[in-house]
């Protein structure tokens, strides 16, 4: 079943309007790929066959468009969140799970800022990518907090924003590749209840 842009269930789609939906998130993956996410949009509707309105109806904003582009990897965030919330080093969880967004959001160009500019903006339509990591995120970290490793005052939405910020900077240094993982460890070391688990928090697991 199609989903509107609200998360709403909406009428199936017929058999041409699937194919077009199709052609335009295989275009939009590859045009946000080679020159970001700031791509013409008149442009990945040509390359994908159809008219500009054919893509505005399918997808009313850009932000939707980004949104169902990167809902496969959102997805597969969520499965590891789940994966480490069984792990008995939690604050090391949280933090390989942090390392894992920094990765997604620094794979397409102007993704890390469009993510920051609407992290508490629940009526832009990125929002279907932010709520479901944010709630897989707070799992991580109220387990961590539990445990004694991560300080009582830190958010998930401090953590999420952060991680965005970390990306962004990634995303503007491309001539120093490590840049991300240590900002990373930074952070991480400020967030940690003691100095002692600075260790147990280190993005490599060592």
């Amino acid at each position: 079943m199609a989903m509107s842009t609200a998360g709403a269930p909406a009428r199936p789609m017929r058999a041409d309007a699937r194919r077009n939906y199709a052609r335009l998130l295989a275009e939009a993956r590859t045009a946000f790929a080679e020159h970001g996410t700031d791509a013409s949009l008149e442009d990945i509707a040509r390359r994908a066959g159809v008219g500009i309105g054919t893509l505005y109806r399918h997808f009313p904003t850009r932000h939707a468009l980004m949104s169902a582009v990167f809902q496969e990897a959102v997805t597969a965030l969520i499965t590891r969140s789940r994966e480490l919330a069984g792990s008995d080093r939690p604050c090391a969880a949280l933090v390989e799970w942090l390392g894992a967004i920094v990765t997604h959001a620094g794979e397409y160009r102007g993704l890390a800022q469009a993510l920051m500019s609407t992290c508490r903006d629940e009526s832009s339509a990125l929002a279907r990518c932010n709520t479901p990591l944010r709630e897989a995120g707070s799992a991580l970290l109220a387990r961590a907090q539990s445990a004694g490793t991560v300080r009582q005052d830190v958010s998930i939405d401090d953590l999420m924003q952060l991680t965005n910020a970390i990306a962004l900077a990634a995303e503007q240094s491309p001539d120093d590749p490590d840049l991300a993982n240590r900002l990373l460890k930074l952070t991480l070391r400020g967030l940690t209840s003691s100095p002692s688990d600075s260790a147990e928090s280190s993005p490599s697991g060592d």
